[in-house]
């Protein structure tokens, strides 16, 4: 029979034990005490780097093939190590304040000493953990732009680099798409900033539901949004940027904010070469947004 258990981790302190106490002869021994592990942990505030230090400074004691974390309130979700048949379960919380739930998994069962040893661990990682989710959402708040809630030039600037290594490495298509709407200034002067910041935020909304969850949208200032995408075949750019192109054109939320507005957009699309560096690659991407305004507006114009 499958083995799941599940157990709530309160602010670093358990309840009765489901195995026998400490100095209990059969008790596995654990490599760090708490205090100790706490003090490991707190050498990085990368939420994914601390659980992969808490793993291996467990497995000993607490041998194991994987495991996830999940915390859907600020939409993480993390795993390593393999799936296997049996898991058990932690929520974590400190001081009232849910810290998500950790899971393990292995392929045989988890004996009581052990379920009771990991359980005194855990409560070296839950001080931890609760200073890496503070960092982790300080981090998305100055990457976030605060009228449309998605990421900002900063967070573009930290992202950028990283994608194109990644193409480099992998030679995977790779592509920018810089996206500018057209006649953005006739809102503000005609009905005023509010309904220029209610235009943008509808924007950001129609982008957002033409593009894949893979794909990373940014605001980079103004009426100026940036979209990086990895795709199978760099064909794909082409039918991306005239999807997104199409959605804006049929935005409806653009015209509910700002009614006799009909938002259209020039798009640059610039596909990764591999001697780019962000800074080429967003010249290209730029320049080509420019030839198409020039070209007419409301199309989209792939940089050479």
């Amino acid at each position: 029979m499958k083995q799941t258990s599940s157990k709530d981790i309160l602010s670093g302190r358990l309840g009765p034990a489901i195995g026998p106490a400490r100095d209990d002869p059969g008790m596995l021994p654990a490599v760090l005490s708490p205090t100790e592990l706490a003090q490991q942990l707190q050498t990085t505030l990368d939420l994914e780097r601390m659980l992969e230090l808490f793993s291996r400074a467990i497995l000993w004691a607490f041998p194991h093939d994987g495991f996830s974390y999940d915390h859907p309130a600020i939409g993480v979700h993390l795993s390593q190590g393999r799936l296997s048949r049996h898991s058990c379960s932690y929520n974590l919380a400190v001081e009232g304040q849910q810290m998500g739930e950790l899971r393990f998994l292995r392929g045989r069962k988890f004996r009581d000493q052990e379920l009771s040893q990991l359980e005194d661990m855990l409560a070296g990682l839950i001080y931890p953990l609760r200073n890496a989710l503070l960092y982790r959402q300080a981090l998305q708040a100055a990457q976030t732009d605060p009228l449309t809630g998605i990421y900002n030039r900063a967070a573009l600037d930290r992202l950028l680099p990283r994608e194109l290594a990644a193409f480099q490495r992998a030679a995977q298509p790779f592509a920018m798409l810089v996206v500018d709407l057209d006649h953005f200034k006739m809102v503000n002067d005609t009905l005023g900033h509010s309904a220029g910041d209610r235009v943008l935020k509808a924007v950001a909304r129609c982008l957002e539901s033409a593009t894949r969850k893979s794909d990373m949208l940014f605001r980079s200032g103004g009426e100026e949004f940036v979209v990086l995408l990895r795709m199978a075949k760099a064909g794909h750019g082409t039918k991306a940027a005239e999807r997104l192109r199409v959605a804006l054109e049929n935005c409806h939320g653009v015209q509910d904010a700002a009614p006799g507005f009909h938002p259209t957009a020039s798009i640059g699309l610039a596909l990764a070469r591999d001697d780019d560096t962000p800074l080429t690659l967003f010249d290209r991407a730029d320049k080509a947004m420019y030839a198409a305004k020039q070209a007419g507006r409301n199309r989209v114009h792939l940089a050479a």
